[in-house]
């Protein structure tokens, strides 16, 4: 315990100064908390250590930590970036000033800037061992590097967050139902689910069938529960499990689950209902980027998003002009790692492209002492993304059975500037379900001019892709042996290669 208490000091003066994180003391935070949930059993409610039960934050306090947090983290990326060097020293900029008042005289990072120069972000000073890289589903993949300190970091917090959020255990066992090139969140989840002590499997993103099947098989692993308890996926693929599900007609009792988490895409509202009446398990999502970790936000009973100030600093600001979003509109979101919790790809006031809306008054909430959004809403594509965006869409189309899921869609915008949506559906004619549409995108003032449905996707205009659709079909089945070859043959083949 005394170990324990030395290892918060550290990690707290190292916070509270800007100085680097030593790894091995979250680590032993993180491996002490699992110890003392084996020994005590479950924190109660009102547990300090539970998400949202910490103290509130004096405002002057905060503001004191965040202007010191920017100043520090501002000095790291221009003295070591080129691309930072480069824009202060042409804007002359002095990081050492600024504050959060001033800290939009720094420009915005745009998502292409990373794109297309990786290493013109990364910091001279740093050691980078893992190229981390998002799926790419809707573009180029984006890199970003991460020192070997910094994974460890990341890895000891989410073990936290896994212990403590998601309420994991040595008796569990979480399986991983998403695209193996998003490296990062394969190795957190990893790597967090065993040191709680619990069991991990990998499926990759298979036939929805295949995962099904793998979900429903009993596991005969000494100590822990018969089947998998815990999903990790994407929200178009969870939509793919649904399809699949009630298909074939499985529903809670088929399965072991107790908690389903989703990420990475937007989870709609009927969505996540249809998932839960299948798979007998709560579905929770949280924000979380490969750009930004460890920052991220958390979702209220409310409905809002909160975003965490220790990791990083947040903005949410016009994607045309970059000014402060007004409370009720929407916006973008644009964060800025902290050091020193970020010490290898280093970025300031970078451009997630995430829509969210702002609220109109100040949450009441268990939450409200942090800075708060709605979930998200989509990803910018100009301005009719803001006034149509993915959630809105998905909530009128995810809630209707004769829509195959994944749902398959496309808007186009005409020369007036409204907008058409069109559809797959599974037949024409579709009378009944193109008037409940119309009349619920009508109720939910939708600005759109007219829905068209085709029961042919080749006919359907480009939809956007999904993570759904990164297959990885070398997971789906075992390669059969090779027949062996016979003597007679296989000496003149060696000669002959010889």
């Amino acid at each position: 315990m005394f170990g324990t208490a030395l290892s918060q000091l550290r990690y707290s003066t190292a916070v509270l100064l800007g100085r680097r994180i030593r790894p091995r003391d979250l680590d032993r935070i993180a491996r002490d908390l699992v110890a003392t949930l084996a020994e005590f059993g479950e924190p109660g409610e009102d547990s300090a250590l539970l998400p949202g039960q910490a103290a509130q934050v004096d405002p002057q306090v905060r503001a004191t930590m965040t202007g010191r947090s920017l100043r520090a983290t501002a000095r790291a990326a221009v003295r070591h970036t080129p691309y930072y060097a480069r824009v202060f020293a042409e804007l002359g900029l002095d990081p050492g000033t600024l504050d959060a008042g001033s800290w939009s005289r720094v420009p915005v990072t745009a998502k292409k800037a990373l794109r297309d120069r990786p290493a013109d972000f990364v910091s001279a000073a740093a050691r980078p061992a893992l190229m981390a890289l998002t799926t790419g589903t809707s573009g180029t993949p984006t890199t970003v590097w991460y020192a070997r300190d910094e994974l460890e970091t990341t890895v000891a917090l989410s073990t936290i967050s896994a212990a403590l959020g998601l309420g994991l255990r040595p008796r569990h066992t979480m399986a991983y139902a998403g695209c193996s090139r998003a490296t990062l969140p394969l190795l957190n989840a990893e790597e967090s689910a065993t040191r709680v002590g619990a069991a991990f499997v990998q499926f990759g993103t298979v036939e929805p069938a295949i995962v099904l099947a793998r979900l429903a098989a009993p596991l005969g692993l000494p100590g822990k529960e018969p089947r998998i308890t815990h999903l990790t996926t994407s929200a178009s693929y969870l939509s793919a499990l649904v399809q699949e599900a009630e298909r074939t007609g499985r529903g809670p009792a088929d399965f072991g689950l107790e908690s389903v988490g989703v990420g990475g895409e937007v989870l709609s509202d009927p969505l996540r209902a249809r998932a839960e009446a299948v798979l007998g398990a709560p579905v929770a999502t949280s924000y979380l980027m490969t750009e930004t970790l460890p920052s991220g936000g958390t979702p209220c009973a409310a409905g809002h998003l909160h975003h965490t100030t220790e990791f990083g600093h947040l903005e949410v600001l016009d994607p045309l002009t970059w000014e402060p979003t007004a409370p009720g509109a929407v916006g973008t979101i644009v964060h800025t790692p902290y050091v020193p919790y970020r010490t290898c790809t280093l970025l300031l006031r970078y451009a997630t492209g995430d829509l969210v809306r702002v609220p109109a008054a100040p949450p009441d909430c268990e939450l409200a002492h942090l800075p708060a959004t709605s979930a998200v809403l989509g990803r910018w594509s100009g301005p009719l993304s803001a006034a149509l965006p993915t959630r809105a869409l998905l909530d009128l189309i995810e809630a209707e059975p004769e829509v195959p899921l994944p749902a398959r869609y496309a808007v186009t915008e005409r020369p007036d500037g409204t907008a058409l949506l069109h559809l797959l559906v599974r037949a024409l004619p579709a009378r009944a379900l193109l008037a409940r549409l119309e009349e619920r995108a009508g109720a939910a003032r939708l600005p759109l001019a007219g829905i068209t449905l085709y029961d042919d996707r080749a006919a359907l205009p480009q939809a956007a892709p999904v993570r759904a659709d990164l297959r990885e079909h070398t997971f789906e089945t075992l390669p059969e042996p090779p027949e062996p070859a016979a003597s007679a043959t296989a000496e003149p083949a060696r000669a002959a290669t010889a």
